[in-house]
């Protein structure tokens, strides 16, 4: 085997291309899993603007939330739920059974909220919040966000195809010498 066959096209870049190209699909798959999987195991996922549950659920999370019947929830949970056409996620005070209420605050508020949370806005109880992961959520949602991802996706893929043209010009000039 001379130098050039292990120069460009040889074995070395090829197989840096492949890595590569694993490299950024198997990015784009594990930022696209926090979003996917867990919609899949039944929890919804929301992403947190206000500061009203900080420190503990800051800016920016985001929240998985479990259904549950509103008569489970305890004391000290903390729960989401609408409230006009946003969801709010705060803690939970009171669980004002025979009324079918919740009285609830925000950690970061000085005051419960003025109002309580009927049964019927309750969409469940939050299971687990992850800081960050809400801004990467906004990220993919956007317009601009989902063509980043696809061009991504799609630098993996080219990188896997020039691998493979790269190994089989090597064969070429193989087979000739």
């Amino acid at each position: 085997m001379d130098k050039r066959s292990t120069a460009k096209g040889g074995t070395l870049g090829p197989a840096l291309c492949s890595i590569a190209g694993t490299l950024i699909l198997l990015s784009v798959i594990a930022s696209c899993l926090p979003v996917t999987v867990p919609r899949l195991m039944g929890y919804e996922i929301y992403n947190v603007v206000s500061g009203s549950m900080e420190p503990e659920i800051p800016v920016g999370s985001a929240i998985y939330v479990e259904a549950v019947p509103p008569e489970e929830v305890q004391e000290g949970d903390v729960i989401a739920f609408w409230s006009n056409d946003s969801v709010i996620a705060h803690r939970v005070l009171r669980n004002k059974l025979v009324e079918g209420t919740f009285t609830t605050k925000g950690d970061a508020n000085a005051e419960e909220d003025m109002n309580d949370i009927e049964y019927a806005a309750l969409i469940g109880r939050v299971a687990a919040h992850y800081p960050m992961l809400g801004q990467m959520m906004v990220l993919y949602t956007s317009s601009v966000g989902k063509v980043y991802v696809v061009c991504f996706a799609a630098c993996g893929c080219m990188f896997h195809i020039l691998a493979g043209r790269l190994r089989e010009r090597r064969k070429r000039r193989q087979a000739e010498a």
